[in-house]
């Protein structure tokens, strides 16, 4: 049995949860991207792009992430195109992101009155115009608490990805308790640093929501 001190154990997930904060901004700042123009494809006017859109966010939401990763590991290699852990866990991550996040911002863009279409219609603005200048600022403020929110369940759900071979947090942590056979302290340890990665946002996404809705009743 290979001897480890606390210290190098909490060492060694400190530097495993570097790849867990990466893998989620990149799945977050691509899913937002992905989830804005997935947002404009649904509110277009053709209706065949907003039935793609809607069946792109059904098979991404009625799906479980761990089955996504595994067809997105496992199933792109049998049509030739190998990827690697790492390749999988993002772009996976990516698309699901986006799929949550439109569908965050599409509930955002509804809640705003449609008399603002109408009275940005009436000054001659065309519908991008509409969008992006009275409607989109609008929706923005009620779209940032859930937003923040959702950041911690990306944060969350990397931890799937450990079944795909990618070492992050908790692939670290498995790796370390088949070396040591000491689960409870090393996962308490990984269960901490979770927490302390996901505790602020979930603090600052409340500060915000509280903020945004006393701006509205002001």
């Amino acid at each position: 049995m290979i001897e480890f001190t606390l210290w190098d154990i909490a060492r060694n997930l400190m530097l495993a949860a570097r790849w867990t904060v990466l893998l989620s901004l990149i799945a977050f700042v691509g899913g937002g991207l992905a989830g804005l123009m997935l947002l404009v494809m649904r509110m277009s006017p053709l209706p065949w792009l907003r039935r793609f859109v809607m069946l792109y966010v059904e098979v991404f939401q009625g799906t479980p992430l761990l089955m996504q990763l595994f067809l997105g590991f496992f199933g792109l290699p049998m049509l030739g195109v190998e990827v690697s852990p790492w390749a999988a866990a993002t772009v996976t991550l990516t698309l699901y992101t986006g799929a949550y996040l439109s569908d965050i911002w599409r509930g955002c863009v509804e809640a705003v009155p449609r008399g603002q279409w109408s009275a940005a219609a009436s000054l001659g603005m065309t519908w991008t115009q509409q969008f992006r200048y009275v409607v989109w600022p609008q929706a923005w403020k009620i779209a940032v608490p859930p937003t923040v929110g959702f950041l911690v369940q990306v944060v969350k759900s990397t931890a799937l990805t450990s079944i795909i071979g990618l070492t992050e947090l908790t692939k670290t942590g498995t790796m370390i308790t088949n070396a040591v056979f000491r689960p409870f302290p090393i996962y308490a340890l990984v269960a901490l640093l979770y927490f302390a990665m996901c505790f602020p946002l979930t603090w600052y996404a409340r500060a915000l929501e509280r903020r945004y809705r006393v701006g509205r009743h002001r």
